[in-house]
């Protein structure tokens, strides 16, 4: 199995959440041994993706280099992960990467119209050897070995429509554009009005998120999956975990997880190299994992 790439550039415009300003998206083929680089092409700096980099998760995940960031990056990471994306450049015009409708179903269509190709150095994959976990209250993040890849997610709000969902996603990229890709960001109202007289969530809107007031949800169209709340979850958590730097072989769960919590995590994971081991599959493990990024 080989480290993958995308074929041909594509791009795509769409408002920033923040600042509710048209920012326009690219996605450029890599090298073999790249990595996923970001670039802001307004103040021309590249900020690798590397956990070093992340400067702040208490709503997003941000990354950051020589003072300039770019926000709201875990709904394309997600997508990119889920295809199994070792290099790319990803080019943005501002510092925070296109809401879109608020999920990665957008991305995985950009992905799609790129067409990921292999490259000619092998796919390093990183298996989990030992049990890690953040805990913070009742809240953690855990990582544990396993054969294969799930996302194990539970989360409890006090809100009639919310209260407490479970979700777990056997991973594969055909299940995870299916069950998960089109799983949208969730808010609260209180919280929008607030965030808005803070100058923030200025491009937040009923079309890139589930609002929700004390009682209902506020978007006319209602849910896509009854549980939407819990699979968009699952799909930041993707995307956060993307950090780590490559696709890797365990099990994730997390109870009432967040960004802040998945950043702990993969800092905790990468500190101890007896936490893991990077392998190139063969055999039974490889045709297992080619069909899973099939």
């Amino acid at each position: 199995m080989y480290q993958t790439t995308i074929k041909k550039s594509v791009e795509l415009v769409g408002i920033g959440l923040h600042k509710g300003s048209p920012v326009k998206l690219r996605l450029e083929p890599l090298e073999a041994e790249s990595g996923i680089v970001f670039y802001r092409s307004d103040v021309d700096v590249s900020i690798p993706l590397v956990p070093e980099n992340v400067v702040d998760t208490k709503m997003a995940t941000v990354i950051g280099k020589d003072g300039y960031v770019i926000s709201t990056i875990e709904h394309l990471l997600s997508a990119v992960y889920a295809y199994g994306i070792d290099n790319l450049r990803v080019v943005v015009d501002a510092d925070e990467v296109p809401v879109m409708d608020g999920s990665s179903a957008s991305y995985c269509m950009l992905l799609d119209e790129a067409e990921v190709v292999e490259l000619d150095k092998p796919k390093r994959i990183m298996r989990i050897k030992k049990e890690i976990e953040i805990k913070e209250g009742d809240k953690y993040v855990k990582l544990s070995p396993a054969k294969d890849l799930s996302y194990d997610f539970t989360i409890k709000f006090p809100h009639p429509v919310i209260q407490e969902q479970a979700y777990v996603l056997k991973f594969t990229k055909q299940s995870y554009k299916e069950e998960i890709s089109r799983a949208r960001t969730f808010g609260f109202l209180h919280e929008v009005q607030y965030l808005r007289s803070k100058g923030l969530a200025l491009g937040g809107s009923l079309e890139n998120a589930v609002v929700l007031d004390e009682k209902k949800i506020l978007n006319p169209e209602g849910l896509r999956y009854d549980d939407e709340f819990v699979r968009h979850k699952i799909l930041d958590a993707i995307g956060d975990m993307s950090l780590i730097g490559m696709n890797f072989i365990g099990n994730y769960e997390a109870f009432a997880g967040s960004h802040d919590l998945n950043h702990k995590l993969t800092l905790e994971l990468l500190k101890d190299p007896e936490n893991y081991e990077v392998i190139e599959l063969v055999g039974e493990e490889l045709r297992e994992l080619e069909k899973a990024y099939a």
